[in-house]
């Protein structure tokens, strides 16, 4: 047996999910009966059970997973939309103008109070096995708010992101090119130093093709990387604008054509989709078969807010990935370590190999395959690994 100090051993493992072929079965490289030290945050080790450290957790033969990678949230948010969510569920069409509500919220909350409720959402996100997560700004509309929510997402995650063109606010009715050169201008300039990403949302009834690519070369020239909300609500430019700008991803690709498809497989550029957003929206689901055929990368995040998506949960993701969009569980799961990391330009997080991230999931469950099979049920034993309240910038 082989001792390690000043480590931790996740031991008597029943399925250890390394996503690294090279040490295991298959495309997860799944790993039987094993153990994983970590030491000082990083694993150190993969190997049989029955490994020492200093600190031991015993899966007791359970399934173990690298932690979830929610690559795209809004947490920093007031209030909630639960009306607006029932009358869509009755019937009313979504068309994102909810946002605004949400913009009038946020703008009046105190910045203790929504320091408190991040870190709700990210205890809650936690307890659901996600250890890595990017938030986005986007509920402040100004220069003040939008500062502010990107400096409250920055002390809980590097991965921050500046969302100023998310959607047109009242004081800009009409004129959308002049709120434009605003987000470009003065909110940018407030922005950088609190944020690594900037995003747009490309979409009928928020930004067109060139305001959001004028939004991104800004970002880039202010060194941020591109990230780009695309094609949710019909067939739109979004996938071919962010593969056109190298975007790191572009996120919904609820709607996408052959070209499209052809575009983000000829590319780096990952295609994020947000199951739990058509499920609240009642959109059709994107067809993630046509899209994995391809060769292209793909992730899959809850995109958390109050309006199309108020969850947390990537099991709940996995479900319907698995279920609705054609995703083996194999792939689902992937979706959510390996292309989550992916999407945002990590190679440290999503996987469980010597050398990674020592952030891991432990189920309560034999085998990943109870993510799909048992929908709905809380199967996350115990999260191990930083989320939010560990980073302080």
């Amino acid at each position: 047996m082989t001792v390690v100090a000043s480590s931790l051993v996740i031991d008597n493992i029943g399925s250890l999910i390394t996503n690294d072929p090279g040490l295991g079965r298959g495309p997860l490289g799944i790993v039987e009966e094993a153990s994983v030290v970590i030491t000082g945050g990083v694993v150190e080790a993969i190997g049989s059970a029955g490994a020492m450290a200093d600190r031991r957790v015993d899966a007791a033969g359970a399934c173990v997973l690298p932690g979830f990678v929610d690559s795209h949230t809004h947490l920093v948010f007031a209030g909630d939309r639960a009306e607006e969510f029932t009358a869509r569920m009755a019937g009313r069409p979504y068309d994102g103008g909810g946002i605004r509500v949400t913009t009038d919220a946020t703008r009046g909350a105190s910045t203790d109070l929504l320091h408190q409720l991040v870190r709700r959402r990210l205890a809650e996100a936690h307890s659901a096995g996600t250890t890595t997560i990017e938030i986005k700004s986007g509920y402040g509309l100004n220069v003040i708010d939008e500062v502010r929510s990107l400096e409250i997402a920055h002390t809980y995650t590097p991965e921050s992101t500046f969302l100023g063109a998310h959607l047109l606010p009242a004081e800009f009715e009409d004129r959308a090119d002049d709120y434009i050169d605003h987000v470009c201008g003065e909110m940018l300039r407030g922005a950088v130093g609190h944020a690594r990403w900037i995003d747009a949302f490309c979409e009928t009834g928020a930004f067109d093709a060139d305001q959001c690519r004028a939004v991104l070369e800004a970002g880039r020239a202010a060194g941020l990387g591109l990230r780009l909300h695309g094609n949710q609500l019909g067939h739109g430019p979004g996938v071919q604008l962010a593969v056109e700008c190298g975007c790191a991803s572009v996120d919904h690709c609820t709607y996408l054509s052959d070209v499209d498809i052809e575009a983000l497989a000829a590319s780096d550029t990952v295609a994020t989709f947000l199951p739990a957003a058509d499920f609240s929206t009642r959109q059709p689901y994107p067809d993630a078969r046509r899209v994995i055929d391809a060769g292209a990368t793909v992730a899959i995040a809850s995109n958390c807010n109050p309006g199309s998506s108020y969850t947390t949960s990537l099991s709940f993701c996995i479900a319907i990935a698995v279920r609705d969009m054609h995703m083996t569980i194999d792939e689902a799961v992937q979706a959510v370590t390996l292309g989550g990391a992916a999407a945002i330009r990590r190679d440290d997080v999503g996987r469980l190999t010597p050398g990674s991230a020592g952030h891991a999931t432990i189920l309560d469950a034999p085998t990943h395959h109870h993510l799909a099979y048992r929908p709905g049920v809380p199967l996350i034993r115990q999260t191990i690994g930083p989320l939010g309240a560990h980073y302080s910038g």
